[in-house]
């Protein structure tokens, strides 16, 4: 089975193409080398996919025949991810958090005003 079709069947990417752009654009690697969205890829293949900043590992366990629903996608691999790439994810959410809360948004009119008002 192609590398990007696997990747796409196992949803580390929503699209097919985008799964294909990654391996273009050298964001999947077997053995430490950048592969073509059309090498194919056998049982006990490790592949490191990075993705938001992150480099992950897994282990190709079964080739499914298509898209496998969320439950099922650790019969196919086996997530061998180093832990402190798992902490960078999460320092990474921290800092996005730290710069803006989710969910303020621009000021209104009303609050601007305010502002307005306390600065003079």
């Amino acid at each position: 089975m192609r590398v990007d079709k696997f990747l796409w069947h196992i949803r580390y990417y929503k699209t097919r193409s985008n799964a294909t752009d990654a391996c273009n654009k050298g964001h999947v690697s077997i053995l430490a080398q950048k592969i073509k969205p059309s090498r194919e890829i056998n049982i006990g293949d490790k592949i490191e996919v990075r993705k938001e900043q992150i480099y992950y590992s897994l282990e190709v366990l079964a080739i499914p025949e298509n898209r496998v629903g969320a439950k099922l996608v650790d019969i196919y691999r086996k997530d061998i991810t180093d832990p402190i790439q798992l902490d960078k994810l999460e320092l990474l959410k921290f800092s996005k958090d730290y710069y803006r809360l989710k969910g303020i948004g621009r000021p209104t009119k009303k609050d601007r005003r305010e502002l307005d008002g306390f600065m003079e």
